[in-house]
């Protein structure tokens, strides 16, 4: 499990393999100055529902991993998150596609 922390207030636990495929989605919006929404839910914080959080470039995000190495990443799932930070309700945690079989 990874965090990511926001503004070096909020801090949230992923799983490293999210963590790595919301970082370029994230990098990508901010280096071209688009601010947007990340909404997500933590199941490690009992009572709690759902966070928000209004990303731009200059509030501050660190990204940690607890492992070492750097996970592959899948291209669906990187356009999945993409489009989902690109819509109106801004970025969201999808389910990971699975890559189609080679044939």
């Amino acid at each position: 499990m990874g965090t990511l922390t926001y503004d070096s207030k909020l801090t949230v636990s992923l799983d490293d393999r999210v963590l790595a495929h919301l970082q370029p989605v994230i990098w990508s919006k901010l280096r071209r100055g688009e601010p947007f929404s990340f909404t997500w839910t933590d199941p490690m914080r009992p009572g709690l529902g759902r966070t928000s959080v209004w990303l731009s470039p200059n509030i501050p995000l660190a990204f940690e991993y607890f492992g070492s190495r750097a996970p592959r990443l899948n291209p669906l799932w990187l356009d999945a998150l993409s489009k989902a930070a690109n819509s109106p309700t801004g970025l969201s945690i999808v389910p990971e596609p699975e890559a189609p079989e080679a044939p």
